[in-house]
């Protein structure tokens, strides 16, 4: 078996007895780091920053949301999906994704926004202009791409690992999100 094949079963293994013993713990460093890893994204490759000039201040801010409040809110909600709605099964995977979108994805997004206003220092009134001006085109996106991953993720894979696949998919969406917030202050 090659090295590299070896190596990455046992950084597999090494996740899977940290994630069986500290989930929320887990789920929160993964969270955090692939939404400071979305938000450096769209300032370098979107942006069009070079890495030295990035705003490091704003990655932070951006990561400390998944760290904080993304990774633990979605392993708690994907325990409330399993336990309430069932853990298999076709009919229980698309009663979860609609659950999830018609619950969950506008609620955290509202939450995402206000969040990231704050750390951003803005006003209530400036928050209130970032969510009249981005939530239903976030949200819209949300329903293009999400529902799609759901069904993959609650139809497929085990519970201990969906907010890892999401994460890996959000990644692209973090990036996408940070872009987004960040636009308006970007055309200041």
């Amino acid at each position: 078996m090659p090295v590299t094949i070896m190596k990455a079963r046992e950084i597999f293994q090494i996740y899977q007895r940290l994630l069986n013993r500290r989930p929320y713990l887990v789920q929160a460093i993964q969270t955090g780091t692939l939404m400071g890893a979305g938000d450096l994204i769209s300032q370098t490759f979107i942006e069009k920053k070079s890495f030295r000039d990035a705003d490091y201040a704003r990655t932070i801010k951006f990561s400390s949301i998944g760290f904080c409040f993304g990774g633990p809110a979605l392993r708690v909600w994907y325990g409330l999906l399993n336990r309430h709605v069932g853990s298999s099964g076709k009919t229980v995977a698309l009663k979860k994704v609609f659950i999830d979108q018609a619950v969950f994805a506008p609620t955290f997004l509202f939450f995402l926004l206000v969040g990231l206003g704050a750390l951003q220092g803005k006003s209530w009134d400036l928050i209130e202009d970032d969510i009249n001006t981005n939530y239903v085109d976030i949200l819209k996106t949300n329903y293009y791409v999400w529902p799609w991953v759901q069904i993959v993720n609650f139809y497929y894979v085990p519970l201990q690992y969906q907010v890892l696949l999401v994460q890996g998919i959000a990644l692209f969406w973090n990036t996408y999100l940070s872009y987004k917030t960040n636009r308006t202050k970007l055309s200041q």
